[in-house]
């Protein structure tokens, strides 16, 4: 085998919840006044709570203090996690589960790397709980994608060299933490495209392709 290990982003990679994420700033948005659509929700992804409530604000935080933006993005993440509620294992598609259990037995160690703290409560309500060997997420990181650390402590996480690990992104930002973290990189999803990918998947089950 060519990679020892597999590192995936888990929103847009292993299941969807753009559209709680949406939901959920929408409505911390609208209760501020403030206008938020569907091209400012596309300028957040894979970036953390914190910089996407950034984003969302810009102008109007000049008159906030970080434990005001502290207090606004633990509203979101109680909205988000509340929506979150809705989904179980039937949200885990039967392609990735298949590709997954197909992974599992060509010998692959598998880890979760991810920006959210909410990664742990999202694998469990799809079934996939203690399934990956390891889970690097924001509960255990200090600098979001594009910086490489959620990777890097992936790897570190499965007793593996970064080199020897292919991570899987559906977002630049994650692409180029990949990159900065010297490590070899699959695009899918609205990243399939990126000049930054070593591979492309049209599918999820073309994982199984490469060796």
């Amino acid at each position: 085998m060519k990679y020892q290990g597999i590192i995936f982003d888990l929103d847009g990679v292993i299941c969807h919840t753009d559209k709680y994420h949406y939901q959920a700033w929408k409505k911390l948005a609208d209760k501020l006044g403030i206008y938020f659509d569907e091209t400012i929700n596309n300028r957040l992804r894979g970036v953390s709570r914190m910089e996407s409530l950034d984003i969302i604000l810009e102008k109007d935080s000049s008159g906030l203090t970080e434990e005001e933006k502290a207090g606004y993005a633990e509203e979101k993440n109680q909205y988000y996690r509340e929506m979150l509620k809705e989904m179980n294992p039937d949200d885990l598609s039967d392609e990735v589960k298949d590709t997954l259990n197909q992974l599992r037995e060509r010998g692959y160690q598998m880890a979760i790397g991810s920006s959210s703290k909410n990664a742990g409560f999202i694998l469990e309500r799809i079934g996939l709980k203690g399934f990956f060997d390891a889970v690097s997420d924001g509960n255990n990181i200090t600098n979001s994608k594009p910086d490489p650390e959620v990777f890097l402590k992936a790897a570190q996480f499965l007793g593996l060299d970064p080199k020897d690990c292919l991570v899987v992104e559906d977002a630049r930002a994650g692409l180029l933490a990949a990159v900065n973290g010297n490590m070899d990189c699959a695009a899918i999803g609205d990243a399939v495209n990126s000049e930054l990918a070593n591979y492309k998947l049209n599918t999820f089950k073309d994982l199984l392709n490469i060796s």
